[in-house]
């Protein structure tokens, strides 16, 4: 991948549209703003979408997933083979995320880009493997350049066969023991907000593993970043190759991917938000393509929310990852679209406006 050609292809959702979103919004009948946050999402999404607001969502959902080497150093309280019982469990519709999805008409897509196992080229899955797992970041970088660069890929292929299905509402998620750890690294280097504030107890760690965690990391930046981490912003692809998962790299690709084709992308918790602000580093404009679904009880999660300078849609105590909390908020973006586009303006309904 060639990411400045990547970057100079993704354009900013359109300022006019925006300012006419704002405008439509005030003609109908209610109070100026009495639609609070669903005002705001309704002119992102048509400042997304552009001469397309009006027509219907067609939404679904990316769940990414790869194993990470560091789960060597004892860093989960889960072990690696999690991963793939729970890819088999996404296939066999016995997740959350397939719950949640069928309710919501949300169109599942589960990628195997980093699972340390063979699927044997079951079906239901998409299989995109790179490797069987990243490399311990202890000992040595996460991936090759090479690697990466295919992870990368991976995403933006998707992003591409995503957008000929005609999806125009996509939500990206993930499954792989030990990203917690890959996401907190990735974090303290963009935020420049220490250990103990971006690292928490991800899939259950007691306070001792915690620590020992935290630790992990802590040497791992000290090795390959040194005294330079959060002094200024490290290159984004060091960051991914060094520190970061392929589901993290495939996540990111794909959200460039995305926001190259005018896709408006709910991301889901921390992990997803870190494949965001990855994203974000290559290619500021995509931005104001991402809504985020949900905020994770993971502390690091906040962190790159307030750096990214986007508000939750919801906050509902999750941290379970898989795309549930990018599910969940799909409706609400679906719900101020269609307050947008169906109701009455002052005009067409003959209601009297506020006096001046």
């Amino acid at each position: 991948m060639s990411d400045s050609n990547i970057v100079s292809t993704i354009e900013s959702p359109s300022e006019r549209w925006l300012a006419k979103a704002r405008a439509h919004l005030d003609t109908l009948t209610k109070p100026l703003g009495s639609l609070g946050r669903l005002e705001d999402f309704a002119a992102q999404m048509v400042s997304i979408r552009q001469q397309e607001f009006a027509e219907p969502l067609r939404k679904a959902v990316y769940i990414f997933a790869a194993d990470h080497g560091v789960t060597a150093e004892g860093v989960s309280a889960y072990p690696s083979e999690v991963t793939r019982q729970m890819v088999l469990n996404f296939l066999a519709h016995g997740a959350a995320i397939n719950v949640l999805a069928k309710l919501h008409g949300v169109e599942m897509n589960v990628v195997d880009v980093g699972v340390d196992a063979d699927f044997n080229r079951i079906g239901g899955l998409l299989h995109r493997k790179v490797r069987r797992g990243t490399r311990n970041m202890m000992h040595e970088p996460a991936m090759s350049s090479d690697e990466l660069t295919e992870a990368l890929g991976v995403g933006l292929d998707l992003a591409d066969d995503s957008k000929t299905k005609g999806h125009n509402l996509v939500a990206v998620g993930e499954m792989g023991i030990g990203n917690t750890t890959a996401a907190s690294a990735i974090t303290t280097l963009l935020t420049g907000k220490p250990v103990e504030f971006t690292t928490g107890k991800g899939t259950g760690l007691n306070t001792e593993a915690l620590q020992h965690k935290r630790r992990i990391i802590e040497a791992v930046l000290q090795k390959y970043f040194g005294e330079a981490k959060g002094d200024t912003l490290p290159d984004p692809v060091d960051v991914l190759r060094i520190v970061g998962g392929l589901e993290i790299a495939a996540m990111t690709g794909f959200i460039l991917g995305a926001a190259r084709h005018g896709v408006a992308v709910v991301v889901d918790g921390f992990i997803s938000t870190a494949a965001a602000a990855i994203a974000c580093a290559f290619a500021p404009q995509v931005r104001g393509y991402l809504f985020a679904g949900h905020q994770s009880e993971e502390p690091g999660h906040k962190a790159l929310l307030d750096y990214l300078e986007m508000r939750p849609i919801l906050a509902l105590n999750m941290r379970l990852g898989e795309g549930t909390g990018a599910v969940l908020a799909m409706p609400i973006l679906e719900s101020a679209m269609c307050l947008y586009n169906q109701m009455a303006t002052f005009e067409s309904a003959r209601v009297s406006e506020a006096r001046d």
